[in-house]
């Protein structure tokens, strides 16, 4: 049971409204850190199969308010994975279009649908915001904006579905958090004997306490440029995953194409596919083949990466458990995922 507090309704409090709706998580991760989220206010940029998932599991968590920026219009092939857009929006703004359901998820949230470009908003409208996550941006939108956020204090997150394969990047500066640990009785306590049963004694015996612990972030500048002329790095590039360089490809197509490869361009694309991957570190990580897989989104990837994604920044805006450092990659074809640090050390 959640205990109501001195001034309940205030900044500080929670209503017994919003602890019935959010019992289960404050059982999971406790008040405070429920109450940090539900002070939040998140920008979520791109509202294709991806952002619908983030925004369906952030405004379930209880964020106070979520801003969808979308200026695209809703395509045929958006209808796939966007659950958010109702049927018959198609040339609407993909944001505006998914207000209504959005918000019909949680009433206790505020969301709002912003139909503007990303690449036309001031540093100061960033500002405004403890998280921003974006999706569906241009490699320069990206640095942009994780500058912004990394030097306001703003926690920063970028993600990508590409076919089978998605990516979540995560950029939160200096962060600090709290981690549950196992607190094991000592082996000359009183209530644990030598023996068969002192196993058993232990573990009834353990108890839990929080760990208060920071970690360092470094820029998508540096996360996504790393330095491979050393010989250490030549080592590391070996080890790094082929998620890392398929999304550097992708990336420059998007650059260089101002869109992200087509079913309709399929064999355009995957020849400029195969092109830039040889201009790039890493290429022999990449077969061939990697081109069939890339197109489109899947809504089954939307919902892992939706899924890290958002508890990612969950876990960010909460201060509750160690975040990713700080990429994800997930390959749909072999259905598993990786957590990669990349930049300096």
């Amino acid at each position: 049971m959640v205990e109501k507090e001195e001034g309940e309704g205030g900044p500080g409090g929670i209503s017994e409204e919003e602890a019935a709706q959010y019992d289960r998580q404050i059982r999971l991760w406790g008040l405070e850190a429920q109450k940090r989220l539900r002070a939040s206010r998140v920008l979520l940029v791109g509202l294709r199969g991806l952002g619908a998932e983030v925004a369906k599991n952030l405004i379930l968590a209880g964020v106070r308010a979520l801003t969808m920026l979308d200026h695209h219009q809703v395509s045929p092939e958006d209808t796939r994975a966007q659950f958010l857009v109702p049927a018959g929006s198609v040339g609407r703004n993909r944001a505006e279009a998914s207000l209504e359901r959005a918000q019909n998820l949680n009433p206790m949230v505020d969301v709002k649908a912003d139909p503007e470009n990303v690449e036309s908003k001031p540093e100061a409208f960033f500002t405004q915001f403890d998280a921003v996550c974006v999706t569906c941006c241009s490699r320069d939108a990206m640095l942009r904006i994780d500058h912004i956020c990394h030097q306001n204090g703003i926690k920063f997150f970028a993600g990508d579905v590409f076919g089978y394969h998605g990516y979540a990047f995560a950029d939160l500066g200096e962060h600090d958090f709290v981690e549950e640990k196992t607190k094991v009785a000592k082996a000359n306590s009183p209530a644990v004997e030598d023996g068969p049963g002192a196993k058993r004694a232990k573990l009834d015996a353990a108890e839990t306490t929080m760990v208060k612990k920071r970690i360092h972030f470094c820029p998508l500048k540096d996360a996504l440029n790393p330095d491979w002329s050393s010989e250490q790095a030549q080592a590391a590039l070996k080890r790094t995953s082929p998620d890392f360089f398929l999304l550097q490809v992708l990336l420059q197509f998007r650059t260089d194409a101002g869109r992200d490869p087509q079913p309709q361009h399929y064999t355009e694309d995957c020849a400029r596919l195969l092109s830039i991957r040889g201009g790039q570190p890493g290429a022999g990580a990449l077969p061939d083949a990697f081109v069939g897989y890339c197109f489109s989104e899947m809504a089954a990837v939307c919902a892992v990466v939706g899924g890290v994604l958002g508890q990612e920044v969950v876990k960010a805006l909460s201060q509750r458990d160690p975040p990713h450092n700080n990429f994800f990659f997930f390959d749909g074809i072999k259905g598993s995922g990786v957590v990669e640090r990349l930049g300096p050390g």
